[in-house]
């Protein structure tokens, strides 16, 4: 499995080709809009959520209902894009018109600079306009068909925020992940702890009023994935590192933990190795999840639990200084129509990326050309598991 995708924030469509999909699973426009939909929600989400409604187009791909094996188009329209034609059109202009409306100041904290460095555009539109979280857009569409595919398998996967600007959610014992989904789709910042989420709100209106951004923390929570999938064997197929991967390639992510991750370090041996049990019904299964479903760059049949670490976004409304690439000037750096928060959005995101890693995965080491064939191999895969 694997999955491209094209557009620019301000430009007419995004698109992603999704290659890899079983034949004959079952899929819906709904599957995927559900998906774009949420994306665009969340408290502190800016004015562009109010003007694109995310709705995807299936152009290939998919017949009355079912995968065909073939890859499977997508495309979602911009609709602000009839604001900026003369901005973002792919036909020539006259040079006037051109110099009027070249962007030559980079903003701390984003790509312009580095992009025109890497590129040699002297117009850092070219850069921002793809660098631009819009972008992930597509990354859910993608993601929401590997979810509707897990699904099918029994293996549920959801994101929700564990923490805002220092606010930290407290552990909640004993849900699954339905109940999380449940709950964290009803809340405003995508959190399951209610005793936090006014003052999360609180505090992200609070930084729009200072004209500042702030960021936090991300969780995803997967049930249902068979134990031994990933590899002990190269370094490269190890499905742990695979995940970090995924998460570290979101706008703004600065950092991914596994189970406990960074507390381990923190902690005697004793305090965190999860001891191995089993019972007839569930076969192997661990006394905790301190490493989050894997040893060994392999599933251990436990939920997994990824967390990413996503930074204050970037464009400010007290902008920070930065200097002009033609004149060498500072300046302070330019507003760009932003959030103040997307920590809840980007765990949709996040959500959605973990779901495609782990679909590959599967598709990688099962028979996956047609779903009945993927659905029954992993269903006696795990019946010989439980009794091995």
């Amino acid at each position: 499995m694997r999955y491209l995708t094209a557009g620019e924030s301000h430009g007419k469509q995004l698109t992603t080709i999704i290659e890899g999909i079983p034949a004959r699973m079952p899929l819906l426009k709904s599957d995927i809009n559900a998906s774009l939909l949420r994306r665009q929600k969340g408290h502190g989400r800016g004015r562009r959520m109010q003007i694109e409604k995310d709705l995807v187009e299936i152009t290939s791909g998919v017949r009355h209902g079912y995968t065909l094996g073939s890859p499977i188009s997508l495309t979602v329209t911009n609709d602000d894009y009839k604001a900026w034609v003369s901005i973002m059109g792919e036909d020539p202009i006259d040079e006037d018109e051109k110099v009027r409306r070249v962007v030559t100041r980079p903003r701390p904290g984003h790509a312009d600079l580095n992009g025109a460095l890497k590129y040699g555009h002297r117009d850092m539109r070219n850069v921002l306009e793809r660098s631009s979280a819009r972008e992930t857009t597509m990354r859910v569409a993608a993601g929401a068909i590997a979810k509707t595919m897990l699904r099918h398998l029994g293996i549920e996967v959801v994101g929700y925020v564990k923490e805002i600007a220092g606010i930290k959610a407290k552990e909640v014992e004993g849900l699954d992940a339905k109940e999380r989904f449940e709950i964290s789709d009803a809340s405003p910042v995508r959190v399951l702890d209610k005793n936090v989420e006014q003052e999360m709100m609180d505090c992200i209106d609070q930084a729009k009023a200072d004209g500042d951004s702030i960021g936090g923390v991300c969780e995803v929570y997967i049930e249902g994935m068979p134990a031994g999938v990933g590899s002990y064997v190269h370094y490269d197929r190890k499905l742990d590192a695979k995940l970090a991967s995924a998460v570290m390639s979101i706008n703004a992510f600065k950092g991914a933990e596994i189970g406990i991750g960074f507390e381990a370090a923190r902690k005697n041996g004793s305090e965190v190795h999860d001891e191995i049990l089993w019972d007839e019904t569930r076969g192997y299964y661990r006394r905790t999840n301190n490493l989050g479903g894997f040893e060994g760059g392999m599933t251990n049949g436990m939920p997994i639990v990824v967390k990413g670490v996503m930074k204050p976004i970037p464009t400010l409304y007290k902008p920070l200084q930065s200097v002009d690439i033609d004149t060498k000037e500072p300046f302070n750096a330019s507003i760009e129509r932003s959030d103040s928060c997307a920590v809840p959005a980007a765990s949709v995101v996040m959500e959605h990326v973990v779901a495609f890693e782990l679909a590959k995965a599967i598709t990688e080491q099962f028979p996956s050309d047609k779903f009945d064939t993927l659905k029954r191999a992993i269903d006696e895969y795990r019946e010989e598991i439980r009794g091995f």
